[in-house]
């Protein structure tokens, strides 16, 4: 982990440990990752790249966050 990243997290705990985070803009945080990630669901990313579920399962970068599989597209 680069150190830019363990600072970006320790200080997302320290705000809201210390209740200087909301839980609105942690979400805006979250957010703002997804999109860079260009992070969709397998279902929402086949629909919208025209091909099978499998095919997003299988020939896609996928990760697991809160339980749901997600596909990682920003190449």
């Amino acid at each position: 982990m680069s150190e830019l990243s363990e600072k970006i997290l320790k200080n997302i705990a320290k705000g809201m440990e210390n209740d200087l985070l909301s839980n609105g803009e942690l979400v805006q945080i979250i957010e703002l990752c997804g999109s860079y990630l260009n992070l969709c669901s397998r279902t929402e990313y086949a629909k919208q790249n025209n091909i099978s579920y499998n095919g997003a399962k299988k020939n896609r970068t996928n990760i697991k966050l809160f339980n749901i599989f997600f596909v990682i597209d920003n190449e």
